[in-house]
């Protein structure tokens, strides 16, 4: 497999890796938004949560919390900022589930997740709500 962030994971190429367990890495991003910038990936090859193994979720927030709590004592930001570009349309880049972990600072002219996206339902939020739930009903 051909996958940067696999590689990382491997040592194959070099990261500045600041956390590592047995089932993820957390390494800074090579081009940080905000000092501290970090991502957080399982080793296991994922594209994206959707694919990753549900016994693998739970060790990668784990991770996140842990380099939240890192970030935090270390650089003392105001806020973080976590996030997961979830597919081409949403800007992801590399094909291998990544979670960003972005220390946040008052005036950083950052914005919080609602500036994202400007696209209103057309439904209700009771008829979006209606589909979900049936969905989450069939899925048992």
């Amino acid at each position: 497999m051909d996958c940067l962030f696999c590689k990382i994971a491997k040592k194959e190429i070099p990261a500045e890796i600041i956390y590592e367990d047995d089932n993820t890495v957390a390494f800074l991003d090579i081009q940080p938004i905000a000092p501290g910038h970090a991502m957080v990936i399982p080793k296991d090859h994922a594209e994206n949560v959707l694919d990753l193994p549900d016994e693998k979720v739970g060790p990668v927030f784990l991770t996140i919390k842990t380099i939240t709590a890192i970030l935090n004592t270390a650089l003392r930001p105001s806020g973080f900022t976590v996030g997961i570009n979830h597919g081409k349309a949403a800007g992801q880049a590399i094909d291998h589930l990544h979670v960003h972990v972005i220390p946040r600072f008052a005036g950083d002219g950052g914005k919080s997740m609602h500036s994202i996206v400007k696209n209103p339902p057309q439904e209700s939020i009771k008829e979006i709500a209606n589909k979900l739930k049936k969905i989450n009903e069939n899925r048992g």
